[in-house]
């Protein structure tokens, strides 16, 4: 990005149907945004009954569609993914995108993911736990060509992750976390650590609150990494921000102060949704087109699809 060290990304929903869904990727790298991603979820909130696309199978079309922009689940959670399927999953899209997946990853929210593998629905602390193993286990998958691993939640016998990640000695995890314990793991094992301000009620705070609260996060996170023994600087630090304010790129000088706010507190990247016609993070694509290249420094017609 032009003028600044954030990086700036863009969320898209997997809603999009048939050859016409990898537009919104090609749009996103057209406008200059350096990362862009999508939520893993088997359904989610007032859109359950719209149409709603696997998270990594839409990434892989993506990745097919682009050659630039970075690509993430924002995020991938245990509710219903199994560790090494995850991982072995991951290791593909980074192969398939020449080295540009980013595995966001998150304990996951009670509703209908969480009762998808069967069983009782784990509360908060066990989600924490779980949550914590589910990284740990990826990580090493990850990392090297065999793993035998036996845990509380999660058992993995003798399996082969060849020929591992583009990127060594993996490639990235952004984790997803608020909580004491999440941070620590964000801290320990995290390449980017991710939020969307008070994740009790997102976008319900007054602005005003809200970065007080985005604030407060950092700070944890700060003590989090030295008490890990790591430079915090070491962690890039990620705010989907239209989970947190309300019409973040109402004017492009409205997203440049925004985006100008966030990297004042220390966030390194920056998230906005892509326009939808209606509903959640409904908004006018010309507005979003301006506003972003303003802060992006692209310049000129994108090309037609």
């Amino acid at each position: 990005m032009a003028g600044t060290a954030v990086r700036l990304g863009v969320l898209v929903l997997p809603e999009h149907p048939g050859p016409e869904g990898v537009r919104p990727w090609r749009v996103a790298e057209e406008l200059g945004f350096d990362h862009a991603w999508t939520l893993d979820h088997l359904s989610w909130r007032t859109l359950r009954e719209r149409p709603w696309f696997d998270a990594m199978t839409t990434l892989t079309a993506a990745a097919c569609h682009t050659g630039r922009i970075a690509l993430g689940t924002l995020v991938a959670s245990p509710n219903f993914r199994h560790p090494v399927v995850t991982a072995k999953e991951a290791m593909t899209l980074d192969h398939v995108s020449g080295g540009r997946f980013v595995l966001g990853v998150g304990a996951g929210a009670p509703g209908p993911d969480g009762a998808a593998l069967g069983g009782p629905e784990p509360a908060a602390a066990g989600r924490a736990t779980r949550f914590e193993e589910f990284v740990t286990l990826v990580d090493r998958l990850l990392r090297q060509p065999v793993t035998t691993f036996s845990g509380r939640f999660y058992t993995a016998e003798d399996i082969r992750m060849i020929p591992g990640c583009v990127r060594r000695p993996r490639l990235p995890l952004a984790v997803a976390a608020t909580g004491a314990r999440g941070m620590r793991l964000a801290a320990g094992l995290g390449d980017m650590w991710v939020t969307i301000g008070d994740a009790g009620v997102p976008g319900g705070q007054s602005e005003a609150e809200a970065f007080a609260t985005l604030r407060g996060q950092l700070d944890r996170l700060t003590r989090a990494c030295r008490s890990a023994g790591r430079p915090p600087g070491d962690v890039r630090r990620l705010v989907n921000l239209s989970r947190v304010v309300a019409e973040p790129y109402g004017s492009p000088e409205r997203l440049a102060d925004l985006v100008g706010r966030c990297a004042e507190l220390g966030f390194t990247d920056v998230v906005l949704a892509y326009p939808r016609e209606e509903g959640v993070f409904a908004g006018d694509m010309r507005a979003f087109e301006e506003a972003v290249t303003r802060v992006t420094g692209v310049t000129g017609q994108r090309g037609s699809d």
